[in-house]
């Protein structure tokens, strides 16, 4: 896919994963993944905020725990809004909880971070001077977001009322959030995208989709709603090798799923993602 330069409202445009050591961290994912880094934070600053890039372009970052937070490494996802303040409203009104309040991030864009009504937390982004990811869909970039729930009939209308999401379900049962028009934008950057999902078996409507809808298993109690990073990969069982060499950790060993072959990773400092490699010949797995 074409490099980006922005996305519309309603679209996750940038992840980053806050750590107790970020310069570690960035040993770790530059190992991993390719990636180079700068430190933005101006000089003097008690934190470190490193944008992580891929041909001189930003592809996620890493970053210091925020005063306050929970002392644990984590990935967040950021979803693009033209205001954090009148998305903070929506929030609100909708039963979901504003964690951080929106502030300015310098001159890069202005953010808040909230948790829906079963206790996910997320991130929105105001755009100024930072425009989201510039490489998506490429080995060690971002390839996918998904909110991990208990509850997902609870989390439509939140979801519905702030960004105007709605469900889509597929054949097997799955389902995903769909932004109604977000196909429309993304053919006229891609001409020919739709004919593209058409020719590899993507359902109707599959171009509108912006994220997952993963239910948590009953095996799995103590796994409270979040939402979880996907980067794309060449090899996931390469990857997963790399990962363990580097001192992470496999949770989910590589397995097939339909259109991808997927490992569920860990970084030395408890950061989980998935490594995604899509895989046109699984697509029927898991359907009826």
């Amino acid at each position: 896919m074409p490099d980006r330069d922005g996305y519309i409202p309603g679209v996750p445009s940038w992840v980053d994963t806050s750590q107790p050591d970020p310069q570690a961290a960035a040993g770790f994912y530059g190992g991993l993944f390719g990636w180079e880094f700068a430190d933005v934070m101006p000089p003097g600053s008690e934190g470190a905020y490193l944008i992580a890039r891929l041909r001189g372009r930003d592809v996620a970052a890493i970053g210091s725990i925020r005063a306050g937070a929970p002392p644990m490494a984590m990935w967040n996802t950021y979803i693009w809004v033209d205001s954090a303040d009148e998305t903070a409203a929506k929030v609100r009104d909708a039963g979901g909880t504003v964690l951080v309040e929106p502030f300015d991030v310098m001159e890069a864009g202005r953010m808040a971070v909230f948790a829906d009504p079963e206790g996910a937390a997320f991130c929105v982004w105001e755009a100024k001077q930072h425009k989201g990811a510039q490489v998506v869909n490429e080995h060690g970039s971002l390839n996918f977001n998904g909110l991990n729930t208990r509850d997902a009939e609870r989390a439509k209308p939140f979801y519905g009322a702030v960004f105007g999401w709605r469900a889509l379900s597929l054949p097997g049962g799955a389902e995903m959030w769909i932004l109604p028009g977000y196909g429309d934008h993304l053919e006229e950057r891609t001409p020919g995208l739709r004919k593209q999902v058409a020719e590899v078996g993507g359902p109707a409507g599959f171009e509108d989709v912006v994220a997952s809808i993963n239910p948590i298993p009953d095996d799995q109690p103590d796994v409270p709603a979040h939402w979880n990073v996907t980067f794309g990969v060449d090899d996931a069982d390469a990857t997963a090798a790399q990962a363990a060499d580097l001192g992470g950790k496999v949770i989910v060993p590589p397995f097939d799923a339909p259109w991808v072959r997927m490992t569920v990773l860990a970084d030395p400092q408890g950061a989980t993602f998935i490594a995604s490699k899509f895989v046109a010949e699984n697509r029927d797995l898991g359907g009826p």
